[in-house]
């Protein structure tokens, strides 16, 4: 009985540690897009106020020379 008792036990932490595995997983993959959007909205936000992008994370704002 107390062998049985063990590999249930054995068995359900286990299964405990794969439901929280595919948790944190999916978490992490909803982080994840919420991240995309998010940078998504900043580039739109940007492109709005007339922010240019130049050189990778250089930023500076778009102006008018004459």
């Amino acid at each position: 009985v107390q062998t049985l008792l063990q590999q249930m036990q054995d068995k359900f932490q286990t299964m405990s540690d794969q439901i929280i595995g595919r948790n944190i997983l999916f978490e992490l993959d909803d982080m994840s897009c919420r991240i995309d959007d998010l940078e998504k909205n900043i580039a739109d936000l940007m492109t709005q106020a007339g922010v240019e992008e130049l050189e990778g994370e250089n930023k500076t704002p778009a102006t008018n020379k004459s």
